[in-house]
């Protein structure tokens, strides 16, 4: 019986909010559609709610689709139920609301002026992390010294290789400036050439007029 117990206990939910008949909820489902997980919604109006705080534990939630009435039971400790959140909360004096069903036409019931956010489940407390052993944190502490290193080595290699192309850039700029010379030394050798040559076209042009006379 202890084992049993046991189990029970592991497999209920403890983050479950305090439904009664006349709450209207949304009720969560997991369901598997092409090998995919997917979730879907089911919002109504609980009208029965059974065995209690059991393993067992079931709601009826009744909904209104077109004219036709839906119902579904629902266990609450079933773990393809993903969560139930509670809407609203209704005024009523009984256990069981299944006169509901013979109503047609919209359902009216009256309202409880409650904080709705005060009725949904509180998030359990995340367990606090153990101490990690020292070991693990003088492995961190070289884990950190060598990626320090890796930092380092990849700055000098950065600067290294700035410099370097600094380097290109200015040997560029020589090799332009020392074109560029060149090239004003051959236009003035050119020009002097040219110079050199009209004087002697007119030098023999003078002693052919001077023999012609």
């Amino acid at each position: 019986m202890q084992k049993l117990a046991e189990f029970v206990e592991q497999h209920k939910k403890k983050s479950l909010p305090p439904i009664q008949p006349g709450d209207t909820v949304k009720v969560y489902e997991k369901f598997f559609d092409r090998n995919k997980e997917r979730v879907q919604v089911f919002e109504g109006i609980v009208i029965a709610k059974k065995h209690g705080n059991e393993i067992g534990a079931t709601i009826t939630v009744r909904r209104v689709l077109d004219g036709v009435g839906v119902e579904k039971t629902f266990p609450l400790h079933s773990p393809t139920i993903e969560k139930i959140e509670i809407v609203k909360r209704a005024k009523v004096r009984r256990a069981k609301l299944y006169y509901l069903r013979n109503i047609i036409g919209k359902i009216r019931l009256k309202k409880k002026n409650i904080d709705i956010e005060l009725l949904q489940p509180k998030e359990e407390p995340e367990e606090e992390a153990e101490e990690e052993p020292k070991e693990s944190g003088e492995l961190k502490e070289v884990q950190q010294e060598s990626k320090e290193e890796v930092r380092s080595e990849t700055r000098e290699k950065g600067e290294e290789g700035e410099k370097e192309k600094k380097e290109e850039v200015s040997d560029a700029k020589q090799e332009d400036n020392e074109e560029k010379n060149k090239s004003q030394e051959d236009e003035g050798s050119r020009k002097e050439e040219s110079q050199s040559s009209q004087e002697n076209t007119d030098h023999q042009m003078e002693k052919e007029q001077d023999i012609e006379s």
